[in-house]
């Protein structure tokens, strides 16, 4: 295995199975050697946790909780990751029939503009614990992004590999880092197979592959910060977008973190997952009610979302259903008016999986899963201008004038709500 010097400042917690409860040492690996079920970080019970003031008087980064992270010690990599605005957006509450509306605004987390930095956070410090002196992925963009600006800040080879058909601002926003950069002709699923014998042949650090176990717990702040946020309390509902589903899962795991630690009182949130119809295996089997995910072929334009066999699908319906929420798919064309609309109301472009997210609210709303006293909190995972190729044809051509002031006159005449 390749390695170096394991960080004398950082130490990953030993694992354990999720479904048959089997023990093992800190190593990167994600899935189970008795079972193959996936293994996930063992927290010790008996751990002293911080309070609320404790929390508040640390830096706005994810490290805020870090007894609820998996790693021990000083983390060496990403210090100020996470801790994104919370927005409140009153115009969307008429229309999502509910009293409160909150934007979780990922799209402008630090560095890469995606939630995925905080998965990056925890598996990238997971790899010095380890020794490891190389990372990786298989990404569908905003992971590809993350993992390379990560990996470029911490003086770290990184091995990122895309499906070939990725949105021209993803592959940029990959690339600039100086990656080694690699675009596999097929799906995410076929890069994602491709990507475990990458990390056995190598010994590599690939975070959603090896170091998976350590990854998925980045994502549980997301949560935290949401409680913190709204002042130590839950709204009543979360939407968040699905790919893998993972997110769906340690949104539920985070929620219930706190409220285990008395951070918190009152009933943890409805969870409500979103998918684009063209790729939507955990949303048809959230409506099927069974326990058998069918995989997909992708077909959509939501492509950072676009996984047809997602790894935690079954854990992310389970998930939503013991919380008392649903899921919905829209159409491509339903994303697109999601990402307009939240621009047009909440001044902030997210890119096609906030279009579904925005879009799939609507429609839960439509079939009457939100009562008119929530308090909905939407999650927002990526930056728009990531995916401007999703807004061809939707955008009107700016006028162009002559630098007189009557044009200008004329123009505001011809626009005024009076002359319509």
């Amino acid at each position: 295995m390749t390695a170096v010097a394991v960080s004398p400042r950082v130490r990953a917690l030993p694992l354990r199975c999720r479904n048959c409860g089997a023990e093992t040492d800190a190593a990167p690996v994600a899935i189970c050697a008795e079972c193959l079920g996936p293994l996930e970080p063992r927290y010790d019970a008996a751990r002293r946790l911080p309070t609320r003031e404790e929390i508040a008087s640390r830096g706005p980064s994810l490290w805020r909780y870090r007894e609820w992270l998996p790693l021990e010690g000083d983390p060496p990599y990403s210090p100020d990751t996470g801790f994104t605005p919370l927005v409140e957006v009153p115009r969307l509450a008429p229309l999502l029939g509910v009293a409160r509306v909150w934007v979780k605004n990922d799209a402008v987390s630090h560095p890469s503009l995606s939630f995925k930095d905080r998965v990056v956070a925890a598996a990238i410090n997971a790899a010095a614990a380890f020794g490891l002196d190389t990372v990786g992925c298989a990404s569908t963009g905003n992971l590809a992004n993350a993992v390379a600006a990560q990996a470029a800040r911490a003086g770290l080879p990184a091995w990122i590999f895309i499906p070939d058909n990725l949105e021209y601002g993803k592959v940029v926003g990959t690339s600039v880092y100086a990656p080694n950069l690699v675009r596999i002709r097929g799906t995410y699923d076929d890069v994602n197979r491709l990507c475990a014998q990458v990390a056995d042949r190598f010994g590599w650090g690939i975070v959603n592959v090896n170091l998976r176990s350590y990854y998925g717990e980045g994502s549980k702040t997301f949560a935290f910060e949401i409680a913190e946020q709204l002042g130590w309390r839950f709204p009543t509902a979360v939407v968040a977008p699905m790919a893998g589903g993972s997110l769906v899962s340690k949104l539920g795991k985070g929620f219930r973190e706190f409220l285990s630690a008395g951070l918190v009182e009152g009933e943890l949130p409805r969870l409500y997952g979103a998918q684009a119809s063209g790729c939507a295996p955990i949303v048809r089997l959230v409506e099927r009610g069974d326990g058998q995910l069918i995989p997909e072929i992708p077909d959509t334009i939501a492509r950072s979302i676009a996984i047809g066999s997602p790894a935690d699908g079954a854990y992310a319906a389970e998930s939503i259903r013991q919380s008392g929420g649903w899921a919905a798919s829209v159409s491509d064309a339903e994303l697109v008016r999601g990402i307009l609309l939240l621009a047009e109301t909440a001044g902030i472009f997210t890119e096609t999986a906030g279009g579904v997210t925005l879009a799939s609210a609507l429609e839960l709303a439509r079939q009457g899963h939100f009562r008119p006293n929530d308090e909905v909190v939407l999650c927002i995972t990526g930056n728009g201008l990531k995916t401007v190729e999703a807004l061809s044809g939707s955008l009107g051509e700016a006028p162009v004038l002559a630098p007189r002031l009557r044009d200008v006159a004329d123009l505001v005449a011809r626009t005024s709500p009076s002359s319509r």
